[in-house]
C-alpha cells in the first residue's frame, strides 16, 4: 500500500479514536436484529452518511449485513455531493485512512476503470474532503477488516449508471468478490437548505418521511437507478442519487433482484428542528 489518505471528518462526525469507534459499532450493532433474506448474498446497499449521531447507526446495519456465502474483498463505493454538470473522481492508488486502521485502494480495479472513463484522479495528498464515502469506512474496516475499496464520485447521470455496470464487470475480470455501496442522504428540509415547500412543523415531518423520501425510497427497493436520478433531480429527495443509482446498477449487474428496506430515520426523530435530512438503508439481494 502507499500513501495513506488521512481522515477529514474523524473525532467530529464520527470517533476519532480506535476505541470509541469500536465502541459505537458494538452499541449500533447491539439492538441490529438478523440481516434480512434468509442466507442470500446481500450483494450491496445504499447508506445515509449523515454525522454518525443522526445516522450511523443505520449504516452500520447495512455494512454488517454485507456479504453471505462467500467473502469479499473489494467494495465499490459510490459517493459524493455532485450536481449534472459535475465529472466523475476517483482514488486509483494509496490507501484510506481510518482510526481503525488503513483500507488499501484496489488499485487494479480503479485503474482499470480510469483507463476506461474520464475522472478527476484524486491522491492521498491531493483531494476535497467529502464526507459521503469517508463515514462508511471505519464499518468497512471494522466488519472486513482485508476488503480494499475503490471508492468513487459520480454526478447524477444516466452514463453513471454505465460506468458502474463497468466497474463491476472490471473487478470480476480480474477476479474480485465484490460488494457495492452507494452513499446519499434523502431530504434536507427546512430554511437552512432553503427548501420549504410545506411550511415548517408535524405537518413537514410527515411530507418528507411519507411522501417525498417515501417516492425515491420505493423506486430504490424497485432498483430502477435512472428513475432514482430523475425523481431527485426533480423533488430534491437525495443529495446524492447518482452514487444511489449507480449502485443500484452495480448491483444488479452482480446479480441483485431484489432489495429490502433495513430502516428508514430522519434527523427530526432525534433532534426535532425545523431544519432536518432523511435517511435510509437499504440492502440489495441476489
Amino acid at each position: 500500500m502507499g500513501e495513506a489518505r488521512m481522515p477529514d471528518f474523524a473525532g467530529s462526525w464520527y470517533p476519532g479514536k480506535a476505541a470509541d469507534c469500536r465502541r459505537t459499532i458494538e452499541d449500533f450493532c447491539a439492538g441490529a436484529g438478523p440481516c434480512p433474506g434468509e442466507g442470500r448474498d446481500i450483494i450491496g446497499g445504499i447508506v445515509p452518511h449523515a454525522g454518525w449521531f443522526f445516522s450511523g447507526e443505520i449504516a452500520c446495519r447495512v455494512i454488517r449485513c454485507l456479504g453471505g456465502r462467500e467473502r469479499r474483498d473489494t467494495c465499490i463505493i459510490f459517493g459524493r455531493h455532485l450536481h449534472p454538470g459535475s465529472g466523475n473522481f476517483i482514488m486509483t492508488e494509496g490507501g484510506w485512512a481510518t482510526p481503525l486502521g488503513d483500507l488499501e485502494i484496489d488499485s487494479e480495479v480503479a485503474g482499470g476503470l480510469a483507463r476506461e472513463f474520464p475522472f478527476t484522479v484524486e491522491t492521498a495528498a491531493r483531494h476535497e474532503p467529502e464526507n459521503t464515502i469517508e463515514l462508511q469506512l471505519p464499518f468497512l474496516k471494522y466488519f472486513f477488516p482485508g476488503i480494499r475499496i475503490v471508492p468513487i464520485g459520480v454526478p447524477p447521470r444516466n452514463d453513471s449508471l454505465r460506468l458502474a455496470e463497468r466497474a463491476v464487470q472490471i473487478a470480476r475480470e480480474m477476479g474480485r468478490k465484490p460488494v457495492v455501496l452507494g452513499s446519499t442522504d434523502l431530504t434536507h428540509y427546512g430554511y437552512n437548505y432553503g427548501y420549504v415547500p410545506k411550511g415548517v412543523g408535524e405537518d413537514a415531518v410527515r411530507w418528507v418521511r411519507d411522501e417525498n423520501d417515501r417516492r425515491i425510497v420505493d423506486l430504490m427497493l424497485a432498483l430502477d437507478g435512472e428513475r432514482v436520478i430523475q425523481e431527485a433531480l426533480r423533488n430534491q429527495n437525495a443529495c446524492c442519487s447518482g452514487a444511489a443509482g449507480a449502485a443500484i446498477s452495480a448491483a444488479k449487474a452482480l446479480g441483485a433482484g431484489t432489495a429490502e428496506k433495513i430502516a428508514y430515520a430522519t434527523s427530526y426523530d432525534i433532534r426535532p428542528d425545523s431544519s432536518f435530512v432523511g435517511y435510509v438503508g437499504i440492502v440489495f439481494l441476489g
